[in-house]
């Protein structure tokens, strides 16, 4: 009888096609996406004259540098910027890959759309050049971002070394209390165990709290595995799944379907399988978590106050902490909920699914924003959904601006930025020095507790705001 086996394992097995003396795995790839910034794996091809290997595997998406106030390249003063996104559009043309490009009424941003599409399955093995690839692990795929060398070779190849990580496990026992949503979840753990507490481990997320996500919160928790330092993030899929894949474009059809989720329903960690590390969280000790500094590990329950740098005993800690807070422009105890801010942004791969943009709105609905703001869609489906349903109009009646898809304000290479000393509520991934813009200040935080901040001028806990209707708390409406 074979060894009991995690998630993790039984997918990187099925993948690996050889082993090296040295220990590393040669992986098959099912899918690989590649964006505007692919640009240097498509030169190295054309240098060595190679074609795409496997072109009805590879799919190309504008995403990072596309405009957001409208869906042509005319706007776009960067002479760099539309160059790179021409030459995606020339590579997969010339190399017969589909693209979802910035005229495509399917585009939208990779981690967003693959799903979107059925692109992403579970048990699959799938790369792209970013770090936040680790979001299709919420279909119990291999998932995990690539650099420019490791995408040429997948574009000739389809296949990949690498080093097999470790394999640990995050359980989050019972129910999550209401309003305490998957970015909470993944904040908590980031901030209990460090921005390199999963280095070199692969996670798998079980427990009551995990199963009882959504698939789109399971998207947003994954999606967060790169900033504790994991190398990709799993959920095992079950019905959720099954029932969100069913009938998405590139998914199996009919019997096949079934027989599809016959195979998916064994993609799970057997009950004896050994991890290399186990972490325990209680869902009923998660709340709404916002950062303080500028690492998702610096993050804090609403109700908290700024560290005080000389309480910390490491040293280490200390100093990085009184970086943070002059960076960010705090002063050790203050309270989190009396940090003002300047502007809010909804977006990005980690929160701009339509499930994201219904939780802001239900808190901005006949609220007015006191901080302008930025909503960006994660697709353009997700935008024509949302304005189906009048969500466009909560958001616009609130004082914010309505975007096209596109990675935006998260990292800013498409000229939508914080300014500098702005402080930004920010449903993003990363709160880094400089990220959304030379000099700006993100604290991140879930959609709807974004939607309060911006309602409250300040951080704010979003369940104050939940139970009470906008003219019984005196605010404009």
């Amino acid at each position: 009888m074979s060894s009991p086996k995690t998630l993790f394992d039984k997918v990187w097995q099925a993948h690996e096609v050889h082993r090296s003396d040295s220990g590393q795995s040669l992986l098959w790839v099912d899918r690989h996406f590649v964006h505007e910034g692919s640009f240097h794996a498509f030169n190295k091809l054309s240098e060595r004259q190679l074609p795409v290997a496997r072109p009805d595997l590879t799919f190309g998406i504008a995403d990072h540098y596309v405009p957001t106030q409208a869906r042509d390249l005319a706007g776009v003063a960067d002479a760099k910027v539309r160059s790179m996104i021409e030459q995606l559009s020339h590579n997969t043309r010339q190399h017969g890959v589909t693209l979802f490009g910035l005229d495509d009424p399917r585009q939208g941003i990779v981690h967003v759309l693959g799903p979107e599409q059925g692109l992403t399955q579970p048990g699959m093995v799938m790369v792209c050049g970013d770090s936040h690839t680790a979001t299709h692990g919420a279909f119990g795929s291999i998932a995990f971002g690539i650099g420019a060398s490791e995408v040429a070779h997948v574009l000739a190849t389809q296949t990949l070394w690498q080093s097999k990580p470790k394999v640990m496990r995050i359980t989050v026992e019972g129910q999550l209390a209401e309003g305490i949503t998957a970015k909470d979840i993944a904040l908590t753990w980031i901030a209990k165990l460090g921005a390199d507490g999963a280095r070199g481990y692969a996670i798998e997320y079980a427990g009551e709290a995990i199963r009882g996500l959504s698939m789109e919160a399971r998207l947003t928790l994954c999606n967060l595995s790169i900033e504790g330092g994991g190398r990709c993030g799993m959920i095992a899929p079950d019905q959720t799944t099954f029932d969100y894949l069913r009938g998405r474009p590139w998914c199996p059809k009919g019997e096949a379907f079934e027989q599809a989720c016959a195979h998916w329903a064994t993609l799970c960690s057997d009950p004896d399988a050994a991890f290399d590390l186990e972490v325990v969280l209680n869902a009923d000790e998660i709340a709404p978590t916002v950062t303080w500094g500028v690492s998702p590990e610096e993050a804090l329950p609403i109700d908290q106050h700024v560290p005080d740098p000389v309480q910390l005993d490491d040293p280490s800690k200390a100093r990085q902490a009184q970086e943070s807070l002059a960076y960010m422009g705090l002063v050790a105890g203050q309270k989190l909920t009396d940090i003002t801010i300047d502007r809010v942004f909804i977006g990005s791969c980690t929160n701009a699914r339509i499930e994201d943009l219904r939780a802001a709105a239900a808190v901005l609905a006949g609220r007015k924003s006191r901080v302008p703001g930025m909503v960006s869609p994660g697709s353009t489906l997700v935008k024509t959904q949302a304005e189906a349903e009048g969500l466009d109009r909560i958001f616009i009646e609130a004082g914010l601006e309505w975007r096209h898809s596109g990675c935006s304000m998260c990292v800013g290479m498409n000229g939508d930025l914080v300014a500098s000393g702005e402080r930004c509520a920010s449903t993003t991934n990363r709160n880094f020095k400089g990220r959304q813009g030379p000099g700006a200040r993100t604290h991140l935080m879930s959609p709807a507790m974004v939607a309060a901040a911006a309602i409250s001028g300040r951080l704010t806990d979003v369940r104050q705001l939940a139970s009470s209707s906008p003219r019984a708390s005196g605010e404009p409406s």
